[in-house]
């Protein structure tokens, strides 16, 4: 995370870019890198994506190859869901478990050594807004849980033995509303970026909002909805509007 006015973009929202640019191109445009690419993409998803099994896994260990950036062995369940595959980096041994969709424009996505990316887990970077820091970054062993979802327009950077909890959320976005004149979805966005330092354990349902750091080794508690820091050292219980919030370090 940095600071400065680059956290804010008031670019025009998905719908009014899809229709200046023309819908067929804007959907191309968030797919893939180019139109050849797209088709080999496609392709190798259509003949290799839904084959189950050992088999699946072994035969989509070879052919992505030529779509991702693999540096290693890795397992890629059927039925994963990859758009900018081009910007995907996967490190030694990751695992991406059935459902799981990584969407990697335009710094991408990288996913370090031996991390487990669980069922339907959503790692989303969809920057059409010009936001500078704008990628998905996890470090090694890390395990992200079923159904989790982290959304990096603003950056979001996982330390190393990080444990996501099942329906986590990560979400370094938010919604400029300050102009009661204008709907909400045509006043632009900010992203501030979002750090989980190593080691740290979010607990399920814990929603993690923008510009918030996570110490190493914290815990967050299962339901929290986490608003501001939480330091490596000490405890604190918070009762925010709804629910309670725990955060805390587990040393």
């Amino acid at each position: 995370m940095s600071d400065g006015r680059d956290f804010v973009s008031r670019e025009q929202d998905a719908a009014a870019v899809a229709v200046k640019r023309g819908r067929l191109r804007y959907y191309l445009d968030g797919q893939s890198t180019s139109v050849g690419r797209y088709v080999l993409e496609q392709s190798l998803f259509m003949l290799l994506g839904g084959i189950p099994s050992l088999i699946g896994i072994g035969l989509r260990a070879v052919a992505y190859k030529m779509i991702l950036r693999m540096r290693g062995k890795v397992a890629v369940e059927n039925k994963v869901r990859l758009c900018m595959p081009h910007n995907i980096t996967l490190g030694r041994n990751v695992y991406l478990d059935c459902g799981v969709y990584l969407h990697a424009c335009p710094q991408g996505i990288f996913i370090g050594d031996g991390t487990f990316v669980m069922h339907n887990a959503e790692l989303h970077v969809y920057n059409f807004r010009g936001l500078p820091h704008s990628g998905i970054w996890v470090g090694e062993n890390c395990f992200i849980g079923e159904s989790s979802i982290i959304r990096g327009q603003g950056g979001v950077t996982i330390g190393d033995h990080v444990l996501l909890a099942p329906r986590v959320q990560i979400l370094a976005v938010n919604h400029v509303f300050d102009d009661v004149s204008k709907p909400i979805i045509q006043q632009g966005i900010t992203a501030q970026g979002i750090v989980i330092e190593d080691g740290a354990w979010l607990g399920a349902g814990a929603i993690i909002l923008d510009g918030v750091r996570v110490g190493e080794g914290s815990v967050v508690g299962a339901g929290a909805i986490v608003t501001r820091d939480v330091g490596s050292l000490g405890f604190r219980v918070e009762r925010p509007h709804m629910g309670v919030l725990r955060l805390g370090n587990r040393r």
